[in-house]
């Protein structure tokens, strides 16, 4: 990383509102109220959930919420009812997520059945829970498990080749032999290309709930060829009591070689049995917002000939057409002379079009049928005795994807949900450069960090270990649906329903630290400042339209920073590029949520959360489970770290949702500081200044590594607390704090910077110089957040007085750092981001001086936040963009989070008026 050259960089960002108009404002500064002693002092009120976008979704089919609590309310054995508005009770399953220090619940997760909960708000309370119409019912033996949710029947395997064995509905099988297919170019000398054909294969397969109203069955594998293993995969079904529908949800680890491997299709194939005549078969897809393309596999309109009007309005709709023999006979006697088409094809190979082609049979031309810009990502075939619709949420945002139907005309379609589509160009995973001669640490850090701001090593911009998962639905239907039906599960792909508490009442539960509260514009201060969070996440949000900031390994990721010569993000200058969640740009869009409960909040920052929890991080390889620091690739950076990686950025979609593969990825960072030794943080930088090019050397002990108190420690103290959290288990909470009473017993405390940890209990070495250090990254990612939190439920008076000191004297005026210190810090740059640690000790001492401070560092640092966007058009510009001079780089997302966090610590220092 940088070091502290980055004055002009954050000069040159800042983000916030007439400065002079804040500080007048401050003058009425009232004494902030001492911190409650528990946070259940306050009663959140009634535990109610309402549905994320508003109203009550036409297709529900099953959704799964987490739910809070304050402390001490539920005992961890407790029951759950839910009931709607109405009064009426409505079915659900409960589980805990979480738990507090006295053992008592702090989340939980709840599922409701199919198609119930017409309603638009649901209330949770203790008691026993309503029995569904008909339970889940979980079969397991020797060779497969069978989920019955008293609407289909799904079998699915336990090994070899299909994932699902089959679906039944009424009796009749609708759909057999759901596997996975890897396609991949080996491409040689000349540029000769050949494709091979990779199937998955099980390996291990865990019933992860079995009802009675939710099951989850995980299965795990990897595509096999030719005695070759490629690109593992884990695979979740999801089964709701009374639904038609399986939720999937796949994730697959790049093991591949970026130079030989070039992935050209990954995707779910299964057969679709089909019944009836041809003129009965229908296939359909999603267009732009409601539109859907729906035709015959063999059209009986426009024809020269004329079946009747009643035989055509039924094709049309979908329904089942009259016997052929009440038909104009001048069309029955002609009827083999109709062209049927036995393939389709839905292609979208970018975010801006795609096309529907289809052909009569293999060997014979495409032809186009239909084009958009943005299709739905859902399909259908089938026909009146039954068939299958199948959804890919975030189709074209994560292009290329398409959707194929094979063999319409005969018994069985084949079809495959592609997430990367075979006809658009294949994977190229390969780094973007040579190396341009940066063989040594120094050439590194001295040439590519200080010209592109890219931490480059050969060798470590790899994407071996990175993962990434998609979401998928698929419908056992008893008949091909209404168009409007269609329609209406086309929406669910794109918006899956969410349950969600209130702000008010999350708030009111003391979850995740009191770091944040609700939207307050009780005041004209106020009013500004939420006007500008708004604007300033909504900037971020448009930006992602028109800049396209999708695609399949992007979707989710913002940029880090702009280019304004150039009227466009330094997309490809090495450090400036993505972001990989710098300076916490997913905890500022989480926090943003919580107190505000915007959908479109909500649906970026999981977008986000799926993205850097898997593409920036390594699940697998020498270099997991670490993140990479932003870069042209997501993978491309050198500095592998803790800080990007870190599971306080996924915790939050964990606990608001209960996402077992975000709870996945939280687990595998507990023992993540033991990659500390073969990637120390800094090694470059002890290279640099020591002029050569060894790192400095790490501990001997292999029990031993060098662990920094700001980012690395972060990072580890989020995944211990987390998982202690979690589970109760009195060993993590252990090594937990034992790392915090070791940061307290140090020579200068947090002012030390860092120290050997021990690896088996967590406890740090004590080290004899009493030399005082800071970074200016030290806190901005994630440390504040869990400080708040390890303070509020662990008591450690150490080290809650070694972290006020911190929070207090970052910010100080330098002759009360030199007083307290020995000498004013240097290299505490970002200062108006951490005008929230001054805050938080303002609010932990009880101490309006801080708190009024606060709000001066904040306004002082942020002189150009404005809510003004200028339009850029003409020549100057592909396309009609906005720009913003106070957006430049992700460091605003920084003070963004501050605004928050000074309102949460110190808000009533603000004036009423």
């Amino acid at each position: 990383m940088k070091p502290l050259s980055r004055r002009e960089f954050v000069h040159k960002t800042a983000l916030a509102a007439a400065a002079a108009q804040i500080v007048s404002e401050l003058r009425a500064v009232t004494a902030p109220t001492p911190p409650a002693a528990s946070p259940a002092a306050s009663d959140p009120g009634q535990s109610t959930v309402r549905w994320l976008e508003g109203g009550v979704p036409a297709v529900r089919p099953g959704t799964t919420w987490g739910m809070p609590w304050p402390r001490g309310r539920h005992p961890k054995e407790a029951s759950f009812s839910l009931r709607g508005a109405d009064g009426a009770p409505v079915p659900v399953q409960s589980w805990p997520l979480a738990y507090w220090p006295d053992g008592s619940l702090k989340w939980t997760a709840h599922a409701i059945p199919a198609g119930v909960a017409a309603t638009a708000s649901l209330r949770l309370e203790s008691g026993a829970p309503a029995a569904p119409v008909a339970a889940i019912q979980v079969t397991e033996s020797a060779e497969a498990i069978t989920v019955d949710t008293g609407v289909m029947r799904v079998t699915v395997g336990r090994a070899g080749g299909e994932l699902i064995r089959s679906m039944v509905r009424d009796g009749r099988e609708i759909a057999r032999g759901g596997r996975l297919v890897l396609l991949r170019d080996d491409r040689g000398a000349a540029d000769t290309v050949r494709t091979e054909t990779f199937a998955g294969v099980l390996s291990r397969v865990t019933v992860e709930q079995a009802g009675p109203v939710r099951a989850v069955v995980k299965l795990e594998g990897a595509h096999a060829a030719g005695g070759r293993s490629l690109l593992p995969f884990i695979v979740r079904l999801y089964f709701h009591a009374g639904g038609d529908a399986i939720r999937v949800m796949h994730t697959i680890v790049y093991n591949a070689d970026p130079q030989r491997d070039f992935i050209r299709g990954l995707g779910l194939r299964f057969d679709v049995l089909l019944r009836g005549e041809l003129h009965d078969r229908h296939v359909r897809f999603a267009g732009q917002e409601d539109g859907l393309f729906a035709e015959a596999v063999r059209g009986i309109t426009g024809l020269r000939r004329d079946p009747g009007r009643e035989v055509r309005e039924a094709q049309v709709a979908g329904r089942a057409t009259p016997p052929t023999e009440t038909w104009d006979r001048a069309v029955t006697y002609r009827l083999q002379y109709v062209p049927a088409f036995a393939d389709w094809t839905l292609c979208q190979p970018n975010a801006d079009g795609f096309e529907i082609r289809k052909r009569t049979k293999p060997g014979y031309t495409w032809i186009t049928a239909a084009q958009g810009q943005r299709a739905g990502g859902l399909g259908y075939v089938g026909s009146p005795q039954g068939g299958v619709t199948f959804g890919l949420r975030n189709f074209w945002q994560s292009y290329p994807a398409q959707l194929d139907v094979r063999g319409a005309t005969g018994d069985a379609a084949e079809v495959t949900a592609w997430f990367w589509a075979p006809d658009a160009p294949a994977m190229d995973l390969r780094p973007y450069h040579d190396g341009m001669g940066q063989d040594t640490y120094a050439k590194q850090y001295n040439g590519g960090l200080e010209i592109t701001y890219e931490d480059y090593e050969k060798g470590y911009d790899s994407p071996e270990g990175v993962a990434r998962t998609s979401e998928l639905y698929l419908w056992a239907e008893p008949a091909t649906p209404a168009r409007e039906e269609l329609a209406a599960r086309a929406q669910a792909v794109r918006q899956p329903p969410v349950l969600m508490a209130t702000p008010a009442y999350l708030h009111g539960c003391g979850v995740f630290g009191g770091t944040w509260t609700v939207v307050d514009r009780s005041s004209p201060v106020r009013a500004r400042l939420e006007d500008q969070l708004d604007w300033h996440f909504e900037f971020y949000r448009d930006q992602q339209e028109q800049r396209r900031w999708y695609g399949f390994w992007n979707y989710g990721d913002v940029r880090h920073t702009y280019d304004g010569d150039r009227h466009e993000w330094r997309y490809d200058v090495g450090g400036f590029a993505w972001d990989n969640s710098e300076l916490s740009t997913d905890i500022w869009l989480w926090l943003q949520f919580l107190r505000s409960g915007r959908a479109d909040v909500f649906r970026f920052a999981e977008a986000m959360t799926r993205h850097t929890g898997e593409v920036d991080v390594y699940h697998v390889g020498r270099f997991a489970p670490l993140g990479s620091r932003h870069n042209v690739l997501h993978w491309g950076c050198s500095a592998k770290q803790l800080r990007i990686s870190t599971a306080l950025n996924r915790r939050y979609y964990y606990f608001l949702t209960g996402d077992e593969r975000v709870g996945d990825l939280m687990r595998e960072q507990i023992e993540a500081v033991r990659a500390l030794k073969q990637f120390p943080p800094g090694r470059k930088l002890f290279a640099a200044a020591e002029k050569g090019d060894l790192a400095r050397e790490a501990p001997a002990d292999p029990n031993l590594v060098g662990v920094g108190f700001g980012t690395d420690w972060s990072a580890i103290a989020g995944a211990w607390f987390t998982e202690w959290e979690r589970t109760g288990d009195p060993k993590i909470r252990d090594r937990l704090v034992a790392s915090m009473r070791g940061i307290a017993a140090q020579p200068r405390r947090f002012f030390t910077a860092s120290a050997p940890m021990r690896l088996d209990t967590g406890a740090y070495e004590i080290v004899k110089s009493d030399k005082v250090a800071v970074s200016h990254l030290s806190a901005v990612f994630g440390l504040v957040e869990i400080c708040a939190e390890l303070i509020e439920q662990l008591d450690e008076p150490g080290f809650r007085e070694a972290w006020l000191e911190y929070c207090e004297l970052y910010n100080a005026p330098r002759d009360v750092q030199a007083k307290r210190l020995g000498a004013p810090l240097r290299g505490n740059n970002l200062t108006a981001e951490h005008s929230r640690l001054t805050a938080y000790a303002a609010r932990q001492l009880g101490r309006p001086d801080l708190a009024e401070r606060a709000w001066s560092e904040f306004a002082r640092g942020v002189k150009g936040w404005k809510a003004h966007r200028v339009a850029i058009k003409g020549p100057a510009v592909l396309r009609p963009v906005d720009e913003a001079a106070n957006v430049s780089t992700n460091s605003t997302n920084q003070l963004a989070l501050a605004a928050i966090e000074c309102l949460a610590f110190a808000g009533d220092a603000l004036p009423a008026t």
